[in-house]
């Protein structure tokens, strides 16, 4: 089997019922997406507490099968914190594997924006987050695109 080679969006729609670190203020909760080594992070939702929305996309590259067998999307919620380290608020685990496979199968697959548990450092639930995710095959394998463009130009300089 190939490796095919597409991209993986996630979706950051919202979250709600997260723990609040801060005692004083309402949290200013941001997103950190991680997926086989690339991270990305949405923005601060400043002022929205405990019930933040992003509405934020983010794009990853992912092969398919690819190297190891990992196809973890790791979602770590964070509360912003202007003089003090950040606060950890608690992660989900989106295991996209089955999703790769299927958008490999019918070039793109989709997971409609669905609510999964965010557990806190104490492994207890610690609110809801609502993200979606969605892959989309862009090649099946980079050396034939490289072959192909090699001999695409071997054949225009002969003419």
């Amino acid at each position: 089997m190939t490796t095919a080679t597409g991209i993986l969006e996630v979706l950051v729609v919202s979250a709600n019922g997260l723990s609040n670190a801060d005692f004083l203020s309402k949290i200013d909760p941001y997103v950190v997406v991680q997926y086989k080594g690339q991270e990305r992070k949405t923005h601060i939702a400043r002022g929205q507490g405990n019930n933040p929305e992003w509405n934020q996309k983010m794009k990853f590259r992912a092969e398919y099968p690819g190297s190891g067998t990992d196809y973890n999307i790791t979602l770590k919620l964070m509360d912003h914190d202007t003089f003090s380290k950040d606060d950890f608020l608690g992660r989900t685990t989106i295991h996209v594997g089955d999703l790769l496979a299927m958008g490999v199968e019918k070039g793109s697959y989709d997971l409609h924006p669905s609510k999964f548990r965010v557990i806190g450092h104490d492994k207890k639930y610690s609110g809801d987050i609502k993200v979606g995710v969605k892959f989309t095959k862009t090649s099946n394998n980079l050396d034939e695109e490289e072959h192909f463009g090699g001999w695409k130009e071997v054949a225009m300089v002969l003419e």
